[in-house]
């Protein structure tokens, strides 16, 4: 059955652009205040530029034309390929925002433009040109890398349907999805996306939820099932009635979410907006006194000024910070879009940050570990022992007075609309075609219930029932609901009836200690005993039962204040309804189950998981702690290279080559890195 997946905030309609990120930091704004160039005609502008850079040189070579007049020859692919750059940093100035990217580009290359009209000094016009192709060189590649991260998130996007069939008057007619009601009819073929959130009323069919879930396997729904939409219906035409409007469907909320997702910037994007912010200025500052001071004691001024003066350029173009303030939030927008593929929506940086962390994972249990529906977990008929245990009646062969049993419990239960009813008839679904005739149906409050089934009395119910028509039952060791049944005053057995736990949940568990996770906690409201059984299943550290939700929080509040100072000490909670949502809000990280989860319990969330399987968690984490590690490697890179190329540079030793290596070269290489985390 597909469930309603209830996400945080309403999406506007008529938004769906995917939104840029803009590095609003003091280096590198990289052209995001104007009108994006086209990668084409950027890569056009970079080849004619070679193209002259070189003539420029031949012509230098072979005629011997004076300073000012090779100046006008080299202006040409100059301005060509950098009047951009030179635009953004007057527009800084005027804006007061010098210490940008743009600005020490321009002021490096502009003094190596002027540095040959020095005493003494020779001219760096090829210099001034390859600097900023290269600079040209390394924004392509950047708008490349950001391109494919935005595929990445884009691939959400393809989810959003463009029309609905809706039925008027007696009418279809194609609408936009966002004119569509509440309670309207709305009709989907194969192959079309589901526009609106809603139940079947006509039709069956497989639907491919892989953009939503990142689950491969379809999944079959028929009348009376929840559809949501963003999925693609593969196979047979379905009527639906739909429950939500557009702005408050599933596929409008989880675009939202993700697009919203930068919004909350990681510990380390802030630290590099704020170190780019005083860093900048400190590196202009260094520069110039660098040109003066040594010029200055050395005691000819004239003749060492043009020396210190190319050191202190070059000094301004290794120093930029482009590439730790464009590959780091890029490495986050990566890891970001690469959970996202699997299933998993995290909506901020600074969650991916909390989650590489994690030492403590609490968990929900209903609906969490286990599947929060009632189902037929042993059947022991007669006098047998309680050692017979079914995972799932329909698909293991049971003896015939097993079978018989289950087969009579589930006819008295025919009409019950109690959750072990529906169990019961889920565990024999064939009871509504065997032809058996059913009777005398009767409901014994705080009993059970009794009918005739092909003229016998069955009776099926709880121990008090059996003691009131004076059959001997007998206990059973399972844990769970036990289900008695009597056959015309004799007893003849009972069923055990428990919340499934989920397939993955051990494996879940198992995958977060190999991950170093040292806490595994249960808090359940459920009895004693079955939260006892769970955690013994499951391996988990410890549990505690029979908690009403403000003893959830009083829990994860101990838990909370009483945690180590370690590196992995960050606490995760994980729940589904809307009673965990408090919960999830307290964590260090709040983990939502997103397909059977409650629209609070999403909201209140930082991360939700779009297929409600646990073993998802481990994933997670180990997704966080790649892209942090992404993320450190480029920080040391950077910094690495950039200060031993300022050593050089401080001693003479270092070209303008590999200042522009240390600078471009270095951010193109980190932002290559950065894109690994979309894998």
């Amino acid at each position: 059955m597909a469930h309603n997946h209830h996400h945080e905030q309403e999406c506007c309609p008529h938004e769906h652009e995917h939104h840029h990120e803009h590095h609003d930091d003091a280096c590198c704004e990289h052209g995001h205040h104007h009108e994006e160039e086209n990668p084409k005609s950027r890569l056009i502008k970079i080849a004619a530029t070679v193209v002259l850079l070189i003539a420029a040189v031949v012509i230098e070579k072979r005629c011997n034309l004076p300073t000012w007049q090779l100046l006008l020859v080299y202006l040409v692919p100059y301005l060509l390929i950098g009047f951009d750059t030179l635009k953004e940093a007057a527009e800084g100035l005027a804006h007061g925002e010098a210490f940008n990217e743009h600005f020490l580009m321009s002021i490096a290359t502009i003094g190596a433009l002027c540095i040959g009209f020095l005493p003494g000094a020779e001219t760096q016009f090829p210099e001034a040109v390859f600097v900023m192709l290269f600079f040209q060189v390394g924004e392509l590649f950047e708008g490349y890398a950001e391109g494919k991260s935005r595929e990445s998130i884009a691939h959400l996007m393809d989810i959003r349907p463009d029309m609905a069939c809706v039925e008027r008057n007696g009418k279809f007619e194609n609408v936009s999805p966002e004119t569509v009601e509440v309670g309207e009819t709305i009709i989907i073929k194969p192959g079309e996306k589901v526009p609106l959130d809603g139940v079947v009323i006509e039709g069956n069919t497989a639907l491919n939820t892989v953009a939503l879930t990142g689950e491969s396997l379809p999944r079959g729904v028929a009348e009376g099932d929840e559809v949501i939409s963003g999925c693609v219906n593969l196979s047979g035409v379905i009527k639906m009635r739909t429950t939500k409007s557009f702005g408050e469907s599933t596929v409008s909320k989880i675009i939202d979410l993700v697009e919203n997702a930068t919004e909350n910037k990681s510990k380390s994007e802030t630290f590099i907006t704020k170190f780019a912010r005083i860093y900048t200025p400190i590196v202009v500052f260094a520069a110039v006194a660098l040109a003066l001071l040594p010029p200055l004691f050395s005691g000819d001024f004239t003749n060492t000024f043009a020396t210190w003066l190319y050191r202190a350029l070059m000094f301004l173009v290794v120093s930029c910070p482009c590439a730790l303030v464009i590959s780091v939030p890029l490495t986050f927008f990566g890891g970001i879009g690469g959970a996202s593929r699997k299933g998993i929506l995290v909506k901020g940086a600074n969650y991916l940050d909390v989650l590489a962390k994690v030492g403590t994972v609490v968990f929900d249990k209903t609906g969490t570990l286990t599947h929060g529906q009632f189902a037929v977990t042993a059947i022991h008929a007669g006098q047998s022992d309680c050692k017979t245990e079914i995972a799932d009646s329909q698909n293991t062969q049971l003896s015939s007075l097993n079978s018989q049993l289950l087969h009579l419990a589930a006819h008295v239960e025919h009409f019950s609309t109690h959750p072990i009813g529906a169990a019961l008839r889920d565990a024999f679904p064939d009871e509504a075609t065997d032809g058996c005739k059913i009777s005398e149906v009767e409901e014994i409050a705080g009993q059970g219930i009794r009918a005739k089934v092909e003229g016998k009395m069955v009776c099926v119910g709880n121990s008090k029932m059996m003691d009131a028509i004076g059959a001997k039952w007998r206990d059973c060791d399972h844990v769970g609901t036990i289900i008695h049944v009597a056959i015309d005053g004799d007893y003849a057995g009972h069923i055990v009836i428990n919340d499934k736990i989920k397939e993955d949940s051990a494996d879940a568990i198992a995958e977060l200690k190999s991950l170093g996770v040292s806490r595994t906690v249960m808090l359940t409201g459920d009895r004693k005993e079955v939260g006892e059984d769970v955690a013994q299943k499951l391996g988990l550290t410890e549990y505690h039962a029979e908690l009403l939700p403000a003893d959830k929080v009083a829990y994860v509040d101990e838990m909370l204040h009483s945690k180590p100072s370690t590196l992995n000490s960050q606490l995760a909670f994980v729940g589904d309804g809307i009673n965990d949502a408090p919960v999830l809000a307290r964590a260090d990280v709040g983990i939502a189950m997103g397909g059977l989860g409650s629209d609070a319990a999403i909201e209140a969330a930082d991360v939700v998981l779009m297929d409600d399987k646990p073993s998802k968690i481990g994933l997670a984490i180990r997704l966080a702690r790649r892209t942090l590690r992404i993320a450190k490697q480029n920080v040391w890179f950077a910094i690495g290279v950039k200060v031993a190329v300022l050593v050089l540079a401080a001693f003479g030793v270092a070209t303008m080559g590999m200042a522009v290596f240390a600078d471009v070269g270095v951010t193109v290489l980190a932002v290559f890195n950065a894109m690994r985390a979309l894998k």
